[in-house]
């Protein structure tokens, strides 16, 4: 069984490849195949990126108290990766069942292997919301904590985080529980090198998404003729990643039956990471339905997490 975007990939590739010159770009999903994620594990140790570390010590912290808020519970988690940073939060206890949603099978593979000593893991190959639709199918009153940790939010741009909140807001009952977790804007200086480190990691992983394409779509794309090219886009408050076209060039992708033509300088748009100005961000999540129970700073990186009721 493939992973579930395997479907929609093509799809999106064409219609993203086939945009007039300025205009291509990539979804960030397609980024995290089994090499890309294992690349984005290397990156969240990289010293330049140290947004992982943040929301580890966070939860170091405010793990114990969010149980405790939570009281016996079922844990469910829209994109889980690996499970590493959920660890912290289960050894708690007072958890029935733990739920990783995602379309990785081999990142549901790992939480079940990382995590199935503490709590029962019933993993979930699905995308979030059908996923969550799929958890809330529950007995009794016990309650729901799910969790949306590293920036993950920061993919969606302001609106579509809107929705993608009233979305999951709908999904759950009064009382659930959520843990945000959120990237806050801080100086281009620190967010440069974790989006463009000086070895070469997060460049690796950018370019893998075409390696990706040349291995499922049949692509010829020469991933030495691409720069990895990190921006802050300071007025919409998102960093980008764009692959840049060293020169002039046609590139078949042979499933699609698809000649995709670049210019030379020309860009693919890989992904936005929004980062978050933190009363903004708490005044959506009130807006969509959720009332603010605490937030926990990393004031050493500038990350928030935020515990929310429905």
């Amino acid at each position: 069984m493939q992973d579930l975007l395997a479907a929609g990939m093509a799809d999106d590739v064409r219609a993203g490849l086939s945009a007039p010159a300025g205009a291509k770009r990539l979804s960030c999903r397609y980024l995290y195949d089994d090499v890309g994620s294992a690349l984005f594990e290397a990156i969240t140790g990289l010293p330049e990126y140290g947004l992982t570390r943040a929301e580890e010590r966070i939860l170091k912290t405010a793990a114990r108290p969010i149980l405790q808020q939570a009281g016996p519970c079922r844990v469910a988690e829209l994109g889980s990766g690996s499970g590493r940073k959920t660890r912290l939060l289960l050894q708690e206890g007072n958890v029935s069942r733990y739920h990783p949603i995602d379309i990785s099978l081999s990142a549901l593979a790992h939480c079940e292997t990382l995590l199935s000593d503490l709590v029962p893991v019933e993993g979930i190959h699905s995308d979030y919301l059908d996923g969550l639709s799929e958890v809330n199918i529950r007995r009794g009153d016990e309650r729901l904590l799910l969790l949306f940790l590293g920036s993950t939010i920061g993919n969606f741009s302001p609106s579509e985080a809107r929705f993608f909140l009233t979305a999951v807001a709908a999904r759950l009952r009064p009382g659930d529980l959520l843990l945000l977790g959120a990237d806050l804007v801080k100086s281009a200086l620190v967010l440069l090198p974790a989006y463009d480190d000086p070895i070469g990691v997060t460049a690796a992983f950018n370019r893998n998404l075409l390696a990706r394409i040349n291995r499922e779509l049949g692509g010829e794309f020469n991933l030495r003729l691409f720069e990895h090219e990190a921006r802050w886009n300071e007025p919409a408050g998102r960093m980008e990643m764009h692959l840049r076209s060293e020169i002039g060039q046609s590139v078949r992708i042979r499933a699609l039956d698809l000649l995709v033509r670049l210019e030379a300088g020309e860009t693919i748009w890989t992904e936005s990471s929004y980062k978050y100005v933190l009363p903004d961000l708490q005044r959506t999540c009130e807006d969509v339905g959720f009332r603010h129970v605490h937030t926990w700073t990393d004031t050493g990186w500038g990350f928030a997490e935020l515990l929310l009721e429905r």
